[in-house]
């Protein structure tokens, strides 16, 4: 199972979507910053709760590195603002229902779970440096450090 990632230190792909208070986001919103663009299944599931939550704690140690985190699922706004009310996360979710930005980023394929193949979002992270260009490629992610692992990265760009 290959997926078609975007290549390094190229153009990241540009988006524009709607974030979990149905405002209009867009990559270009964000030069000037690193942007952590990750990828997740699903929202309120357990590893993407996980997930978020260790994002969420770690909020000022991304914003001493001048990095805006952004999670991004096929969800749709509203199921995207009940998880922040429910887990009270203070970044931004996309919605990425119709997946054409996870198809841009190469992100959408063929998925196993427990014997049964169908077609998802893998959990991966891009990340975006001031200029928008794409340093980095987290296709390994663990849901619980997750937001360490980020912070690394970060601090070795």
């Amino acid at each position: 199972m290959s997926l078609n990632l975007p290549d390094l230190d190229q153009a990241a792909p540009q988006f524009t979507t709607l974030n979990q208070k149905q405002e209009k986001v867009s990559l270009k919103d964000f030069l000037g910053k690193k942007v952590v663009l990750y990828f997740y299944p699903k929202a309120m599931t357990p590893g993407c709760t996980t997930q978020a939550c260790g994002i969420r704690d770690s909020k000022k140690e991304f914003e001493a590195l001048n990095a805006v985190v952004l999670g991004i699922s096929p969800d749709a706004p509203a199921r995207l603002q009940k998880f922040i009310d429910r887990d009270q996360l203070n970044f931004d979710l996309l919605a990425d229902e119709d997946h054409a930005i996870a198809d841009a980023y190469g992100v959408w394929g063929l998925k196993k779970f427990m014997g049964r193949e169908y077609d998802g979002i893998h959990r991966i992270t891009f990340i975006i440096n001031e200029e928008g260009v794409l340093k980095h490629v987290m296709n390994k992610v663990k849901t619980k450090t997750h937001h360490d692992d980020v912070l690394e990265v970060l601090h070795s760009l």
